[in-house]
């Protein structure tokens, strides 16, 4: 328990310090925000901050910190530092930037600010993408409630029944103003996901002398065997994305940036978002260690565990907690993930939207929008439906695309900081986790066995042209730095 205990402590402290760090970088102050200067009744409306904090907390987290932590759980121990250092240093200064960013510029979706910061061609680029991963998300996050109710039914309503209505809800949430539905019961599931992590963890505690956690300390090793061969650089990175570093987020953060009342209310709303789901993230991967450890005679080698989906989040929450760990699971693992969905599928609407610069004010107009992309989603997830094995590889390609997201939105983070502080140096603070993630998600894309180049490129040397070409990125960067300084120095 030592280590949990520690990682925990470290994200409060984390966000106590590092959270006014980034409002320090970002230099916040009074001017007004888009929900006071510019409300518009449907997606442009004030919220209370307690409210927004909620909100943002479930549109970002569904059922991510709990399948993502669990599935990596695989790799060791080792997870808890990813899990803290990437929360704290990257996917909460992440979340921060790409929402108040936004908030300056009327609430503009990540993919109108890339193209404004960064260049058109990266706004094509990031247009694509961000269309394509909502999408994903949105179908992912049919299928995964859909199979766990026809399971809790006995098979008594299958899973395109469940289908049915889960996407007849998202498709109405989509179209109507964000007060009305998510607004409404957004806290409410907010306060479940929090209070079905603290009773998980609770109940390992209870139960320690069954569960035994295991400590990062002495067990810093490669537990590739575990995992499917695969080494914790870069895969750890993309499976653990919701709770570390989430290019999702990007897409969800401008929502609420639409909502908040005040610059203020920007770092607990979304810095300390993303923290308490790093949190979350943390519970369900110590839980997962602790109730599936083997032990062997060289010591625990390995988890009696396939990886983060439904079944896994079952075994866990009936094993500690019973009856209650029962209905637990079920708001978990259904609630969850379609308060995700729906939200992707909203935030696809206004992408859309802001490209075609059709008023979304008119509710026709919004359904317009919501029925093209409605129908790919059904498309996805009935292909989904077809084969279990689909649904691994739609997974695998969400990872990697998320992350090439969370890349790309750091970079559009730096170059805000480059082009409207005069301390172009404090661009810094967000290029280093940029330049980080740049590696992560090269370096998997050459790696990767099944998906990627890695049955053509060996491990070592997709580790050295990630590395090689994330570098030089990072050089031409230090060498507009170092150029600005100079013409300053010249005049």
């Amino acid at each position: 328990m030592i280590t949990f205990f520690i990682s925990l402590v470290l994200l409060i402290v984390g966000y106590l310090i590092y959270s006014r760090v980034s409002e320090k970088v970002f230099a916040i102050d009074d001017r007004l925000t888009p929900a006071i200067s510019n409300p518009d009744g449907v997606d442009i409306t004030p919220l209370p901050k307690w409210k927004a904090f909620l909100i943002e907390l479930l549109n970002i987290a569904g059922t991510g910190p709990i399948f993502g932590a669990i599935s990596g759980a695989l790799f060791g121990p080792i997870v808890f530092l990813w899990i803290v250092l990437g929360c704290i240093l990257g996917g909460a200064v992440h979340d921060y930037f790409s929402g108040m960013i936004s908030s300056r510029n009327n609430g503009e979706s990540i993919v109108k600010l890339s193209g404004k910061y960064l260049g058109k061609v990266i706004e094509s680029i990031m247009r694509v993408f961000s269309i394509i991963l909502l999408i994903l998300v949105t179908a992912v996050f049919v299928v995964s409630p859909s199979t766990l109710l026809e399971s809790l039914t006995d098979g008594n309503v299958k899973a395109w029944i469940w289908m049915i209505i889960i996407l007849a809800y998202y498709f109405l949430s989509t179209i109507v103003p964000i007060d009305k539905v998510i607004g409404k019961i957004y806290p409410l599931f907010g306060v479940i996901l929090i209070v079905m992590a603290v009773a998980v963890i609770t109940g390992i505690m209870v139960k320690s002398g069954d569960y035994h956690m295991i400590e990062l300390f002495g067990n810093v090793k490669d537990f590739s065997k575990a995992n499917g061969s695969l080494p914790w650089w870069p895969f750890m990175m993309t499976t653990v994305a919701c709770g570390a570093v989430s290019g999702f987020h990007a897409t969800q953060s401008p929502m609420i940036a639409k909502c908040i009342k005040s610059e203020k209310e920007g770092r607990q709303v979304f810095y300390g978002a993303m923290v308490a789901e790093g949190v979350i993230a943390l519970i369900w991967a110590a839980a997962a260690m602790a109730f599936f450890k083997v032990d062997t005679k060289e010591g625990w080698e390995a988890l009696n565990l396939i990886g983060g989906n439904s079944n896994s989040v079952n075994e866990i929450s009936r094993g500690v907690l019973g009856k209650v760990g029962t209905v637990l699971a079920i708001v978990g693992v259904v609630i969850c993930p379609i308060t995700s969905g729906d939200t992707a599928l909203r935030s696809c609407r206004l992408i859309v939207g802001e490209k075609i610069k059709l008023d979304q004010k008119k509710i026709i107009n919004r359904i317009i929008l919501t029925i093209p992309l409605f129908v790919f989603v059904i498309g996805i997830s009935i292909w989904n439906f077809a084969d279990a094995k689909n649904f691994n590889i739609l997974w695998r390609w969400f990872a990697w695309s998320n992350q090439l997201l969370a890349a790309i939105c750091l970079w559009v983070s730096t170059g805000y900081q480059y082009k409207t502080n005069k301390n172009k140096y404090s661009s810094l603070f967000t290029a280093i986790p940029a330049l980080f993630m740049t590696a992560v998600v090269i370096t998997y894309i050459l790696a990767e066995p099944n998906l990627g180049l890695g049955r053509f490129i060996p491990y070592v040397l997709s580790i050295v042209i990630g590395l090689t070409i994330s570098l030089l990125i990072f050089s031409f960067y230090i060498f507009k730095l170092l150029s600005h300084k100079k013409e300053q120095e010249d005049l």
